[in-house]
């Protein structure tokens, strides 16, 4: 383990590892019962279906990135690009589960081309410093914004689009058994800082088995807590796999080509557009989110070269090129690096063995489903939240009294959490950017590359949103 991952130079242990990796497993576990849901929705594809394909293109991609790139990532479907394949590309563009998962693949294929002639590192080259430097801090506001959704802190509103959760028990707004996942939150998140304060390893982690313990405790007085959680407990992954089987797997190839359900209401030209912009969107979205995540995950862990660069780049990105076309094989949408990876790298996690003992927690969920139910969602948010806050020292590296740096800067930190998108994030600071620079002199200074992807990601929005 030594030779291969490196521990001793990154200044890490076996056991830091194994804890950091579980600790990235916690944190984004939810992907397994959420991306098995949302997929359900389109009634040819079952719950159990998607479940056992997210947990293979999980254990795939992940111990991929770690035995290939030796990073502490995390890969799965990706959260955004799941509910576009499903309420987008199926439900409103009307193509079938399969069509969209040969876009998938089509996705997977190009970055697979774009990482081998390296022009996927002079994509990211071309984004501009003000941009990338606040990449961590507007992944950061976009993890603990997930964290307070998951919670229940931060609710929907009509009038305001998101609001407080009600703590008010007098006049009958609010009960216990809605306050109590509230409070074991921030009593989690309280317990991980107070901990983190008193240099205890592991922090997060015991934080969340804490909040986990607690909140079984708290939820006694809970008419049918119990025997809610034992009723979902199935221990036959049989049916599951054979699910997967006949549901899922390979479907992309034996019936993804087939598009005459389209054709039968729309022409050929339509088709070629739709594909055209719909693989576009896949593309930036997916390049984009990776490329975010990878560089905020490893500043967060001071993983970033002395040229401030990713190690290990390339093999970075053709591990999420593969497991994307491995994920569209198994029945799932677009698989990428998880910003929840971010959770073991603050637990210490510096190599690639963080990335395998994530691996194998996935593939141990695959036959015990319910495990993954087990750490409350109460928990694992108060992680999220905590891993936010440690995200956003990289935000006193931007000069903010300059216009020309600060609004592209800002747009970048607050469109991630407000439009639940990396990558749009990156998108509005990238078209700032190169507005501004073009409108203030400055247009010489612009690279070639970043015009490029400019352009682009302009084009993207006027055609898919």
């Amino acid at each position: 383990m030594e030779k291969y991952f490196k521990l001793q130079e990154r200044d890490t242990t076996v056991r830091t590892e194994i804890l950091a990796g579980l600790t990235t497993f916690m944190a984004m576990a939810y992907i397994l019962m959420v991306n098995a849901g949302m997929f359900s929705e389109l009634k040819v594809v079952s719950y159990n279906a998607i479940y056992i394909a997210t947990a293979i293109s999980a254990v795939f991609g992940t111990l991929f990135i770690g035995l290939v790139a030796n990073l502490p990532l995390a890969q799965a479907s990706g959260m955004g690009l799941n509910a576009f394949f499903v309420y987008t590309v199926c439900f409103e563009f009307g193509l079938t589960y399969a069509n969209a998962l040969t876009l998938v693949l089509l996705d997977g294929i190009i970055f697979i081309i774009l990482t081998a002639t390296g022009l996927r590192e002079k994509i990211f080259n071309s984004i501009p410093d003000c941009v990338k430097k606040v990449i961590p801090a507007g992944i950061g506001l976009f993890i603990a914004f997930i964290g307070l959704q998951d919670a229940g802190l931060v609710v929907a509103s009509d009038s305001t689009c998101v609001s407080l959760a009600s703590f008010n028990v007098f006049n009958g707004s609010a009960k216990w058994s809605t306050i109590m996942p509230l409070l074991v939150t921030l009593i989690t998140l309280f317990i991980i800082a107070i901990l983190s304060v008193n240099k205890v390893k592991g922090a997060i982690l015991y934080g969340i088995l804490s909040g986990s313990v607690i909140y079984y405790i708290l939820g006694a007085p809970i008419k049918g807590f119990y025997s809610s959680i034992t009723s979902s407990f199935n221990f036959n992954p049989a049916a599951s796999f054979h699910d997967f089987g006949t549901e899922a797997f390979c479907k992309v190839f034996t019936q993804g080509f087939d598009y005459s359900g389209y054709l039968a209401k729309h022409s050929v030209a339509s088709l070629v557009i739709l594909i055209i912009t719909t693989a576009l969107a896949f593309c930036l979205v997916d390049m984009f989110d990776t490329l975010g995540t990878l560089y905020g995950a490893c500043s967060r862990g001071n993983l970033l070269t002395k040229e401030g660069k990713i190690p290990n780049f390339e093999k970075a990105m053709f591990s999420d090129a593969v497991a994307t076309t491995v994920g569209a094989v198994c029945g799932t949408s677009t698989v990428t690096t998880f910003v929840e990876s971010s959770a073991g790298v603050a637990e210490g996690g510096r190599t690639g063995l963080a990335a395998v003992s994530t691996a194998v927690f996935f593939f141990i969920a695959m036959f015990l489903s319910p495990v993954a139910q087990l750490i409350p969602g109460a928990a694992t948010a108060a992680a999220l939240i905590y891993v936010g806050v440690l995200m956003m020292k990289c935000v006193v590296d931007i000069n903010w009294l300059d216009p020309a740096v600060s609004v592209p800067a800002f747009l970048t930190l607050a469109m991630m959490p407000m439009t639940y998108n990396i990558s749009y994030g990156i998108a509005f600071g990238l078209i700032g950017y190169v507005i501004i620079s073009a409108f203030t002199g400055k247009i010489k200074e612009i690279k070639v590359g970043t015009w490029v992807v400019a352009i682009l990601f302009a084009v993207m929005f006027l055609l898919t949103h």
